[in-house]
């Protein structure tokens, strides 16, 4: 009866994680489902945030895109009206890509530079402005369409922003990063940004250091990058490797908070008290930054 028990509940468990995972590409609704009609009437009068996800393998294929617990605060914009325009939120699912060279990326015994062919990062970047082209030939206008994402998708949005810069109107980035524990592997605080990414270096070899600081060096070029950040000096990944961002003209940041509460009320995610300071745009405390968003998409459109 016991080894039942355990059976049932694992099968309720998964039944349940499973029913919270996001696959497709698609226009969502307010509560992050998929809209039943896809067809979207007036196209001209909508605003679209393209959101795109994190990756669990840097370079590498995976099944990742979205859980539907994840989504809920992007998803809240839904509906909203921007000067008589409304906000549809696309989640665009990519992946299932991988970089042509990811089997020696991390691997410093077997990675020889140049970096052989595309990243994966660059194969994201392509999909997305393929995906606004597709758009524009339904009828919506670029100038009202947002590139954002998280993690990696966030990453990813300020390469496409700062090398295309008039294929959007603006783009979202929260909590960008895309090479690991950085900040808590490497003891950011205790030793400080420079000594933590020689350490980075060292361990990881040169292929991934070369390539993060090859893709800022890119990002910081932009003359004028319109770009919203979100970030968090807590985050593991990137957070007290973040600063960077504030040397580029025409970027917003926005330092989520010193600790897990925003407006002194604590922050949960997944139903839990929010310990990954990662998923700090994911908890539900975060929609108190609607109010940021909207202002920041409104000064970015017509």
């Amino acid at each position: 009866m016991k080894k039942i028990n355990i059976i049932l509940l694992f099968l309720l468990f998964s039944t349940s994680v499973l029913a919270d995972k996001i696959t497709k590409d698609g226009f969502l609704t307010s509560k992050a489902g998929y809209l039943k009609d896809q067809n979207i009437n007036n196209p001209e009068n909508k605003i679209i945030l393209i959101y795109n996800h994190g990756q669990k393998s840097h370079d590498g294929p995976s099944s990742d895109c979205a859980w539907k617990s994840g989504m809920q605060n992007i998803s809240s914009l839904v509906g909203k009206k921007i000067n008589d325009k409304e906000i549809l939120v696309y989640l665009f699912c990519t992946g299932k890509l991988k970089g042509d060279d990811y089997k020696t990326l991390w691997n410093k015994k077997k990675f020889k530079a140049p970096y052989k062919g595309k990243p994966k990062l660059e194969k994201r970047l392509d999909a997305n402005l393929d995906l606004i082209e597709k758009f524009e030939s339904q009828g919506f206008d670029k100038k009202n369409i947002f590139v954002t994402g998280r993690s990696c998708g966030g990453w990813m949005s300020m390469m496409l922003l700062a090398r295309y810069t008039d294929v959007a109107a603006g783009g979202i980035s929260f909590m960008p990063a895309c090479y690991g524990h950085l900040t808590k592997n490497y003891k950011v605080k205790k030793v400080g940004v420079d000594e933590a990414l020689k350490k980075f270096r060292e361990k990881d070899g040169a292929g991934p250091a070369d390539m993060r600081q090859m893709q800022i060096d890119e990002i910081k070029k932009s003359q004028n990058l319109p770009v919203l950040v979100f970030s968090h000096p807590k985050d593991p990944f990137d957070g007290l490797l973040t600063d960077w961002v504030e040397e580029i003209s025409g970027v917003k940041r926005v330092v989520i908070s010193e600790d897990n509460k925003i407006d002194g009320k604590k922050c949960n995610v997944w139903g839990k008290a929010l310990k990954n300071y990662h998923d700090m745009d994911r908890a539900d405390c975060f929609i108190s930054y609607n109010s940021t968003i909207l202002d920041f998409i409104s000064s970015k459109i017509n």
